[in-house]
């Protein structure tokens, strides 16, 4: 018999005890337990940053809105029923956060640096990851949050609903339209070469 149909089940199980854990930790966070809180910020951090440094360079910045959003998650554990696994839960408290900052004006892509004017052929590659950073740079806060977890962070269209507390359709619709803007952004800024208007 081969393998392969035991993977998914594993991930699966995987899956399933991560949940298990995260809604103890949760659960005794909403109990006033520190350690707890401390323990779901480790899990959380590297995917947190990981997330944010697709809006800033900045690690000060970075560190700033993952404090913000477990401040949130220190007040509002409670508040946790259960109807979505925690990091869904989390992510939205995070987006939330993020948005929040886009909107501050507080999460900006910083430019990058002069030297990189004229790029040789093997970062052809970092040219283009540099003109959709500045398309997405260009997006409203909301399509572009969307697209980052989609595409970055690879939630599912369902994910991003219970994250977004707004409806699939919703969803669709915001990643169209960011579709639509990019694909007119992105001759433009290819076209001008470094613009950063």
């Amino acid at each position: 018999m081969s393998p392969e149909p035991f993977a998914p089940a594993n991930a699966s199980f995987e899956s399933r005890s991560t949940d298990v854990n995260d809604a103890t930790l949760l659960r005794r966070v909403a109990a006033g337990d520190r350690l707890a809180l401390t323990e779901l910020y480790r899990g959380y951090h590297r995917r947190l940053v990981r997330f944010l440094g697709r809006f800033t360079r900045r690690d000060d910045v970075i560190e700033e809105v993952i404090n913000d959003t477990f401040m949130i998650v220190w007040q509002k554990a409670g508040e946790f029923r259960g109807q979505s696994r925690v990091s869904t839960w989390l992510m939205g408290v995070a987006y939330r956060v993020t948005l929040n900052a886009l909107r501050q004006g507080n999460l900006r892509t910083e430019p990058l640096p002069p030297d990189y004017d004229h790029p040789v052929e093997p970062f052809v590659e970092h040219e283009l990851a540099d003109w959709v950073s500045k398309g997405l740079d260009r997006l409203p806060p909301e399509q572009r949050v969307v697209m980052e977890l989609a595409y970055v962070m690879g939630h599912s269209l369902e994910e991003i609903a219970e994250i977004a507390e707004c409806p699939v359709s919703t969803v669709k619709a915001r990643m169209f339209h960011a579709r639509v803007k990019l694909r007119n952004l992105m001759p433009a800024l290819a076209g001008s070469g470094r613009d950063d208007q």
